[in-house]
């Protein structure tokens, strides 16, 4: 069989490129390794973990405030099977989304493990039966990522768990060590906190989400504390030890202080690394990177022209909707158009509550590159709507030029984080400036204020609510 474009792998860049493909006319399949589509996010990341964060959010909730509304229960208890079934039913669904959007587009779907047998020819290995091979005049290599779990961390994915199998942890643990103080760790371990288990995170750097603006480091472990989480920062793991019910973790600190935790379960969450494994990059002359990474030019293409990379599989934030912007950009490249993506303004984003969301320059960022910024920032705790749902927490801290006024960064601590900083890349696509930001509208009473207020500080201290 000829296709205009083979993708080989159905996470959110591969879906959605093929999806892409597929409108501008080209004839287009898609290989996924496992019986299911939608890759990590789908599957075993994005959306299970969110699943699971809004449900023991509202446990905690009426765990822990509902008195204060008003809201008696009396016999509150937890399910952890019915949380994990309905978790799963959430996933089957998006999954089956995705199936329809496949067939609905006409595009041709392989399940099986993909490989090169050369430049425009892939493999598809079946359990049973014979090997399929594709022709291709195009080719997408978006195969993502997995944990890295480094030998000396011993896992064993009973007691010694990657994000895989802590999503399907039906029994309440009493405790939870986590090595890895980064996005991963700190989204599954709220879940966790929130539910009752005592939950300690060991992070070798010196603070949480080390990727992200200090303030917002700071903003969220303050309130990750009130849930009884306890962070062990700027230690190292020497040590993770499993018998059949327990973990035992040994770390030391920079001065060679030790210490040791022992756990129900130890969560390693110290990062992902690019999954390429015997997808026969040698037989088509590729290599990767000293990261894993496969490396491509501005227009996301290879080495070996025809075959492009995208999302986790090559440099920069392994992001699903970064991938998803790449998807789009390579298949209208190959039709011809000439696409854009500014890398810079790809948000980030942690999913605990209070949410964290980040785009553009950290302040940090700012110093070293020597560009002259002003800061303006605003608390939650200021806001009508953040009042009246208690959502104290958290804060909106917007960076702009010095001398042109023009935003450079926003990083956002709490409520609806995740919402609101799509507010902050649309005008930073359109170089607006804080005064721009500032003089426009925004509804009240609402959590976007505080975005507006920021923007107001940021332009000669002109908050009007604080």
């Amino acid at each position: 069989m000829t296709y205009d474009l083979v993708v080989i792998g159905s996470g959110p860049g591969g879906y959605i490129a093929a999806i892409r493909a597929a409108q501008l006319g080209m004839k287009t399949a898609i290989i996924e390794r496992y019986n299911t589509l939608g890759g990590t996010c789908l599957n075993v990341g994005c959306i299970p973990s969110k699943a699971l964060l809004d449900s023991s959010e509202h446990y905690h909730q009426a765990h822990s405030s509902f008195e204060e509304h008003g809201i008696g229960i009396s016999k509150l208890s937890l399910d952890m099977e019915k949380m994990i079934q309905r978790k799963n039913g959430v996933v089957d669904a998006t999954v089956k989304g995705v199936e329809f959007l496949m067939k609905k587009n006409k595009i041709d779907v392989y399940h099986g493990h993909g490989s090169f047998v050369d430049k425009t020819h892939v493999q598809v290995t079946v359990e049973k039966g014979d090997p399929v091979v594709l022709e291709a005049r195009k080719i997408i290599i978006a195969t993502g990522s997995k944990p890295t779990t480094p030998a000396m961390f011993n896992v064993d994915k009973k007691r010694v768990i990657t994000s895989t199998e802590a999503l399907n942890i039906d029994k309440l643990p009493k405790s939870m060590v986590i090595i890895g103080g980064g996005v991963i760790g700190l989204e599954l371990g709220s879940v966790f906190a929130r539910l009752g288990t005592q939950v300690d995170v060991v992070e070798f750097l010196d603070r949480i989400i080390p990727g992200m603006d200090t303030d917002c480091s700071r903003e969220l472990q303050r309130s990750l504390k009130k849930l009884g989480m306890k962070f062990h920062l700027g230690h190292q793991v020497t040590d993770v030890k499993a018998t059949a019910k327990q973990v035992k973790i040994s770390f030391k600190n920079k001065k060679d202080e030790t210490g040791e935790l022992t756990a129900d379960y130890c969560l390693v969450a110290i990062g992902r690394r690019p999954y390429t494994d015997n997808l026969g990059l040698d037989k088509i002359g590729l290599a990767t990177d000293d990261k894993g990474r496969i490396p491509v030019d501005a227009h996301l293409q290879t080495s070996v022209p025809g075959v492009f990379a995208i999302g986790d599989v090559i440099q920069g934030q392994m992001l699903a909707h970064k991938a998803e912007e790449e998807g789009v950009f390579v298949a209208e490249f190959i039709a011809g158009q000439q696409p854009h993506i500014d890398y810079n303004l790809i948000p980030g984003v942690v999913y605990t509550w209070p949410e964290v969301s980040a785009v553009g320059q950290t302040e940090q960022q700012l110093k070293d590159a020597g560009i002259p910024y002003k800061s303006g920032k605003y608390p939650f705790k200021a806001l009508g709507r953040a009042r009246a749902s208690n959502d104290l927490d958290g804060m909106v801290k917007v960076l702009a030029h010095q001398e042109t006024d023009e935003i450079l960064g926003v990083h956002i601590v709490g409520a609806r984080a995740a919402d609101l900083i799509a507010e902050a890349v649309a005008l930073m696509e359109f170089r607006a400036s804080a005064e721009d930001a500032s003089r426009m509208s925004h509804a009240h009473p609402t959590f976007a204020e505080a975005f507006k207020e920021a923007c107001l500080a940021a332009t000669g201290d002109r908050a009007l609510n604080m």
